[in-house]
């Protein structure tokens, strides 16, 4: 070579892939730790998580509860039966609205008129996996929540591998399209996002303790007058859906789909179970839980969703004809109080409802780390959270639940509400809005 100087070579592929491997080592810390890191962690998980739902259905029983009853529900509907006081299948009568009868119709119809239980259970695997990934973009999008966190968010619950793939309950079905609805609404689609809330409100009712949260985004979005539009679409897709049976008996299509006045058993109860049965039952009982379920929302509201400065009405009028225009805030700042105000909407409805069964878990569960993460306790340090997401998975698969199982649920939930209250009031994302 001129002058005798060598070139040095370039590494081969084996030194770049140990360069790799070795750069990846010393950052571990950085990617467990780090929010940028979350789609590399969430895709990790995302296909271990096809293994591990394989493996739980090839290797754990079947558990029957509430699918027969579902088929035999729509196979009524099937039959031409739409008097919805004469549907029921054995474990009691349909209480759920029309949405949940045009799913599980489809799922009945697949899966060989609910006899192929092995398919029906890998339909719920999809469902499931298709949950995890609009997670896992709600967290991706809203940069709140430290990657290896995500662990705890799917390998490690028993009860919500249970609740999908060993049970079949409905309740993952109304989560997932409501998980959809929230991406929609980060992505500023809100007609379409409101669209396919009302289908998730369709299949099961619980999906309304959304609704405080959604209403007040929305009016922070676009005031009164162009909130009722998308209002009206979802009492519209409640009236479509339910046309076939409100035509037959629409009094008893309200009372048993909507029922907000339903009795529930003190035996299956999780977060209750400290108390005497009699008070329990006690209709007095259930308007005290009311009544301070709709305080804590206006108190959240008042004091912690809507800037300190501004009045509550400024909020029906249009965000540009509004005195105090809504701060300059980051991307990650506005799509994380969006998500904030939904989630804790769902959070104090949860802390304060009449009965917890096993299956309302997959109610919250997905949401536990970005409440966690969101609270403005910084004592909360990382293991105290995970502690605080350990001992309520342990709450929720202590069967039959126990005086200190439901009493843990409740001291958890407490520290959870404090903390959120203590967090930082988000701002409005009034001049963001997009007309849909």
């Amino acid at each position: 070579m001129a002058g005798g100087v060598k070139k040095k070579s370039s590494p081969g592929p084996l030194s770049r892939v140990w360069a790799t491997l070795r750069k990846l080592w010393q950052e571990k810390h950085l990617i467990l730790f780090q929010a940028e890191y979350t789609i590399l962690v969430a895709s990790v998980l995302w296909f271990l998580e096809i293994g591990i739902n394989i493996w739980v259905i090839q290797k754990v029983a079947y558990t029957e509860i509430d699918w027969k009853a579902y088929m035999d529900e729509v196979e009524g509907v099937i039959n031409g039966t739409y008097d919805y006081t004469q549907l029921k299948g054995d474990t009691g009568p349909l209480v759920y609205p029309a949405g949940f009868v045009y799913i599980f119709t489809a799922l009945y119809y697949v899966t060989n008129h609910g006899v192929n239980i092995r398919l029906a259970q890998y339909l719920f695997a999809v469902f499931y996996l298709l949950t995890l990934l609009l997670v896992f973009r709600i967290y991706h999008r809203t940069k709140k929540v430290p990657p290896y966190v995500f662990f705890f968010v799917c390998c490690a619950s028993y009860r919500i591998h249970s609740i999908f793939v060993l049970r079949l309950f409905n309740d993952p079905v109304a989560m997932m399209m409501l998980f959809g609805a929230v991406n929609f609404f980060l992505d500023g689609r809100w007609t379409l996002g409101c669209g396919l809330y009302s289908l998730a409100v369709s299949v099961k009712m619980n999906v309304l303790l959304f609704a405080p949260g959604l209403l007040f985004l929305l009016l922070s979005e676009f005031g009164l007058m162009r909130t009722i539009p998308k209002l009206s679409l979802c009492a519209a897709i409640q009236l479509l859906l339910g046309l076939p049976f409100l035509m037959e008996n629409p009094i008893g299509y309200m009372t048993r789909a909507f029922d907000l006045g339903r009795q529930f058993m003190f035996t299956w109860t999780v977060n209750w179970r400290f108390l005497p049965e009699w008070l329990f039952l006690s209709r007095y009982f259930h308007l005290v839980l009311l009544a301070a379920h709709l305080l804590a929302l206006l108190l959240f509201a008042l004091r912690r969703w809507k800037r300190p400065e501004e009045s509550i009405m400024e909020l029906l009028k249009e965000p540009d004809k509004r005195v105090l225009l809504a701060q300059k805030l980051t991307s990650d700042h506005i799509l994380s109080s969006m998500v904030l105000i939904l989630f804790t909407s769902n959070f104090i409805g949860m802390c304060f409802s009449r009965s917890l069964h096993y299956q309302f878990y997959v109610w919250y569960f997905h949401t536990l780390p970005f409440l966690l993460w969101s609270g403005g306790v910084k004592k909360l340090a990382h293991l105290l959270r995970v502690l605080i997401l350990g001992l309520v998975e342990l709450s929720w698969n202590t069967y039959p639940s126990t005086i200190y199982s439901s009493a843990a649920l409740h001291l958890c939930h407490l520290i959870m509400l404090l903390s959120l209250w203590f967090a930082q009031p988000p701002a409005r994302q009034g001049e963001n809005a997009k007309s849909q």
